[in-house]
């Protein structure tokens, strides 16, 4: 095939357009991990870093010693682990028992869930429920609200049922019930979704920051977000300039290194999870679209 000299033009054109937009879309992920590692005497001194002279760690020394960083990067590691399992739990066994044609009141309970998907009913609907529940204050108000999705629910529902029906029937016949032909027959098929749709949770409770806001006005009990998100506003004002005195005490370390430190802090987990799990995206989600 002949490629003609206006063609590569433009392939080299376009190439270059693409190159310049990554790099600048990535560069502000390396100066912030860069400044992260550098020396408080050298940031100091410079203030922009591209390559700095001497890498330190510093930074995150202080950081996973300070208690009230590393009680926000336990609570929000709590809510990633324990959030995930249970939202997985309810979601998994929901689907199933949705996706099996003899349950009783299957399309009134299918219609509820669909109506959770189309209509939002606020903030004050939720916030009067966590607080009449007595969850104030408590981890758990930032789990169960959020304990499944009726899209996720639904989407597993799509792939429970593309599963063949005989092999629930030879699980009968070897004297399974329900729960065992779930637990040893379809939930090892549906890693796959499994994986996709854990990450999803785990990324949302990792995150989780405008119902901590909502919720939780213990100072110990603030995820990692939340404390991140008062390092990085403006220092001059009152919550900002708390949680950096609190943080930084008499240790002379640039609030910025603190803030790019914390940054890197808050994203390295989820991007480190992300690669082990990316091949099961494409089975995992879209089989259970194709049908339901």
């Amino acid at each position: 095939m002949i490629v003609s000299r206006r063609d590569r033009i433009f392939d080299a054109g376009v190439t270059f357009i693409l190159i310049v937009v990554s790099l600048a879309a990535l560069f502000p992920i390396y100066y912030v991990f860069v400044v992260s590692f550098t020396s408080a005497e050298e940031y100091l001194r410079k203030g922009f870093i591209v390559f700095p002279e001497t890498w330190t760690l510093e930074s995150y020394r202080y950081l996973f010693s300070n208690n009230t960083f590393f009680k926000a990067t336990a609570v929000s590691a709590f809510l990633a682990t324990v959030g995930t399992f249970l939202s997985l739990l309810v979601t998994a066994t929901g689907a199933y028992a949705l996706s099996r044609k003899r349950l009783f009141g299957r399309r009134a309970i299918l219609l509820l869930i669909l109506l959770t998907t189309l209509f939002n009913p606020g903030i004050i609907p939720p916030y009067l429920l966590v607080r009449d529940l007595g969850l104030m204050n408590s981890l758990w108000a930032l789990i169960l609200p959020v304990l499944t999705s009726g899209w996720y629910m639904i989407l597993m529902k799509g792939f429970y049922e593309s599963i063949p029906d005989e092999l629930e029937e030879a699980g009968k016949i070897d004297g399974c019930n329900d729960l065992s032909i779930w637990a040893r027959i379809i939930l090892p098929l549906s890693l796959p979704s499994m994986a996709a749709f854990g990450l999803f949770f785990a990324v949302a409770y990792w995150n989780t920051f405008f119902n901590a806001i909502l919720y939780i006005s213990d100072a110990n009990l603030r995820p990692l977000q939340v404390v991140l998100q008062m390092l990085l506003i403006d220092s001059s004002t009152s919550a900002s300039g708390d949680i950096v005195n609190q943080m930084q005490g008499d240790i002379k370390i640039p609030t910025e290194t603190l803030k790019m430190a914390a940054v890197v802090i808050a994203t390295v987990p989820i991007l480190m999870v992300y690669p082990f799990l990316q091949k099961h995206f494409a089975k995992g989600v879209m089989v259970g679209s194709v049908k339901g």
